[in-house]
């Protein structure tokens, strides 16, 4: 701590002892403390504008920076435009020399020709023989233009959604097969035939709320057109069960995996055969949960779509 007795005079403390010899020490006691807090008060004032002018020169640095990182954006974006928009650099073209120039010496190379040669006899003989056979000169494919890329194989491609089953019946030209309408958030409901097997009880299904694949193209089993699939998961043939989005469900959610983001396809083509490249690792896990390669059918918002009693069997 700083030593009050700097701050004052031991004169004026002797002139305060011998006036009030009772009191003057602590009048003098008084001063000194009244001293010390001036000067400090006067350090903190100091430290205050010291802080200001800081606060000031900062601000005036962020501006300075700012203004060059203007003008180092325009210097670049004036620069790609002076290199897109410049014209290519022209050849000069060959100096043709005339025929009857003789050359300047025998070392002289020969003027480059700056039409093409005519044709051969043999070459118009093979363009004369491929017009009659009515072959054409062969194009790059769009498969060799996309330097190999190949289409991703993965649940992302698969358009699955909540539905409602408004009604559902036997096929009449099946009997291990049924038909259902679903309600799937459109503005009609679609027709759905599966094979749920024997065991079913088909008044369970009426109703409920299913998975079902939504971008599979419509085709007919056994005289009635299917326009959608409904997954089950299923332990043998004749025993399976469909599964069941999460509570508050509604038709029309759209079903997905946290891992495979992506937009399915409009529809699936049958000669790329997704579906069945897919599913071999659609399955139940050991707590009831659908997922594809370990990451389950989610409903965002609203939780994971299950199987009601199966366990560790499969998604068809």
């Amino acid at each position: 701590m700083e030593n009050t007795d700097d701050l004052f005079n031991p004169s004026l403390a002797a002139a305060i002892m011998k006036f009030d010899p009772e009191d003057g020490e602590q009048i003098v006691e008084y001063f000194k403390t009244h001293a010390l807090l001036s000067r400090e008060k006067a350090l903190l004032q100091a430290s205050v504008r010291d802080q200001r002018k800081l606060l000031v020169e900062n601000g005036k640095l962020k501006k300075d920076i700012e203004q060059l990182r203007t003008q180092l954006q325009d210097k670049q974006r004036r620069r790609t435009a002076k290199a897109l928009f410049s014209p290519p650099p022209t050849l000069s073209p060959a100096p043709i020399t005339s025929v009857n120039q003789p050359p300047s010496s025998a070392g002289a190379t020969a003027a480059i020709p700056t039409n093409p040669p005519p044709p051969s006899s043999q070459d118009r003989r093979e363009r004369q023989s491929r017009r009659r056979r009515g072959e054409r000169k062969a194009r790059p494919t769009s498969e060799c233009l996309s330097l190999g890329a190949e289409p991703r194989i993965d649940v992302s491609r698969l358009e699955l959604r909540v539905g409602r089953i408004l009604s559902v019946r036997l096929h009449p030209l099946a009997e291990a097969m049924s038909v259902q309408e679903v309600d799937v958030g459109e503005n009609t409901p679609r027709t759905v035939v599966s094979k749920l097997g024997g065991k079913t009880n088909l008044e369970e299904l009426q109703g409920g709320l299913a998975v079902l694949l939504c971008n599979v193209k419509a085709c007919k089993l056994r005289g009635v057109a299917s326009q959608a699939r409904l997954l089950c998961c299923s332990t043998s043939d004749d025993c399976s069960e469909w599964l069941v989005p999460p509570t508050g469900s509604t038709p029309g959610d759209r079903v997905t995996f946290l891992n495979y983001p992506g937009d399915p396809d409009r529809e699936l083509q049958s000669k790329q055969r997704v579906w069945e490249l897919l599913q071999p690792d659609l399955q139940v896990d050991s707590k009831g949960v659908a997922n594809y390669k370990g990451c389950g059918f989610e409903v965002k918002g609203k939780g994971l779509c299950r199987a009601p009693s199966f366990t560790n069997c499969i998604i068809r």
